[in-house]
């Protein structure tokens, strides 16, 4: 079953939320979940507390550290998990060896020319873990808090990732009230009480959490150990600003 880096070395990128919903909605769809908790600030933690029992099919570890996360990762895929790590947000060991086991990164952002630059941090480690392995590792963009009108930032921000080759997950996650009450109610959309258009809350959630499956089926599709080729990542690109879940494949290379 697939393993799903969530990275961002920019704190608000809503990181824990990107990781939350998708879990939630691929644990609705049947799929077995287990989060991975390995930020120092725990959220993925914080909100499995939150209610006295975690929803259908999920679980939550946050035994993780660099010495254990590569065998956490195989022990949970032998079993049939989707994992989804929730990583620190410093370029560390743990980072990276997370990252040589994934199937998708998904770097989750803001529309904007300052966090898009700061995020693709994440782009250069994974570059740099391309070289070591010797294979491609995807990754994807996944903008977040956007607005049903799509400012001129935005459409910027998204038109250069574009440019650069790099892939944008659509639709992105807008700033819903349901979204930020998942980290004070815990549990999932389909059972919080009312928060706003919870309609259109669902909606965009189930949208997500299918774009990133497709994603992942595209790339079993195309096979997953090409030689690396990739999009200018940091360091080489210019600024910014100016039902249930198949097993995809996943084969889980040696750590370095």
């Amino acid at each position: 079953m697939p393993t799903i880096a969530v990275a961002s070395p920019k704190g608000g990128s809503g990181k824990s939320t990107v990781s939350v919903l998708l879990g939630t909605e691929m644990a609705r769809a049947g799929g077995k979940v287990t989060f991975l908790d390995c930020d120092p600030n725990r959220s993925i933690s914080i909100w499995a507390r939150l209610k006295d029992k975690l929803p259908a099919r999920i679980a939550v570890r946050n035994d993780i550290d660099e010495n254990n996360i590569v065998s956490r990762i195989r022990e949970l895929d032998r079993g049939g998990r989707i994992i989804i790590a929730d990583l620190e947000g410093i370029a560390s060991r743990l980072v990276s060896r997370a990252i040589s086991q994934a199937d998708l990164v998904l770097i989750p952002m803001r529309a904007t020319a300052l966090d898009a630059n700061i995020g693709m941090q994440t782009a250069g480690l994974i570059a740099k873990q391309e070289r070591v392995l010797a294979r491609r590792i995807r990754y994807a963009v996944v903008l977040t808090m956007t607005r049903a009108i799509l400012s001129q930032q935005h459409r910027k921000t998204e038109r250069r990732l574009k440019q650069q080759g790099i892939a944008v997950i659509r639709p992105s996650l807008m700033e819903r009230a349901a979204f930020a009450a998942l980290f004070d109610l815990g549990g999932d959309l389909q059972a919080m009480p009312a928060q706003g258009r919870m309609d259109k809350a669902i909606a965009n959630a189930r949208g997500f959490a299918m774009a990133v499956y497709n994603h992942l089926l595209t790339q079993r599709q195309e096979g997953t150990h090409e030689p690396a080729r990739r999009p200018r990542v940091q360091g080489q690109q210019r600024p910014i600003g100016g039902g249930q879940i198949p097993d995809p494949g996943s084969q889980h290379p040696t750590a370095q």
